[in-house]
C-alpha cells in the first residue's frame, strides 16, 4: 500500500511528458500551416517577378540632337519576339516557356 501511494504522489516526469508532448504537437503543427503559407507566398511572388521579366520591353530610341557646331543623328532598337513570347507560339509547336499558373484559394 505504500508503494502504491508513492507512486500516486510521484509527479516525476510523466505529466510534464504528457504536457511537453501536446505542446510539441500543436508547435509543429503550426509550423507546417505557417511553412505552407510561406511556400504560397514565396512561390506567387517569384511567379510576379517572373511575368515582370517577360513583359519587359528592351527597345529603344532617340532623335537626332544637333548642338552649336554638330550634329548626331537618331537610333532606334526594337526588341524581336523571342521563342517565348505568345506571338510566336503556334498551334501544335512546343512551349518550353514558364507559365504562370495562379495558385487557388484553399476553402
Amino acid at each position: 500500500m505504500k508503494m502504491f501511494q508513492q507512486f500516486w504522489n510521484d509527479e516525476n516526469g510523466f505529466v510534464v511528458s504528457t504536457e511537453l508532448v501536446l505542446i510539441a504537437t500543436v508547435l509543429v503543427l503550426g509550423m507546417i500551416v505557417g511553412l505552407t503559407t510561406l511556400r504560397d507566398q514565396v512561390i506567387a511572388e517569384l511567379a510576379d517577378v517572373a511575368a515582370a521579366f517577360s513583359n519587359s520591353n528592351q527597345s529603344y530610341s532617340f532623335s537626332g540632337i544637333t548642338g552649336h557646331s554638330s550634329s548626331t543623328s537618331g537610333s532606334i532598337f526594337t526588341d524581336n519576339l523571342d521563342f517565348c513570347d505568345q506571338d510566336t507560339i503556334t498551334a501544335g509547336q512546343d512551349n518550353h516557356c514558364i507559365n504562370i499558373i495562379a495558385a487557388e484559394a484553399e476553402g
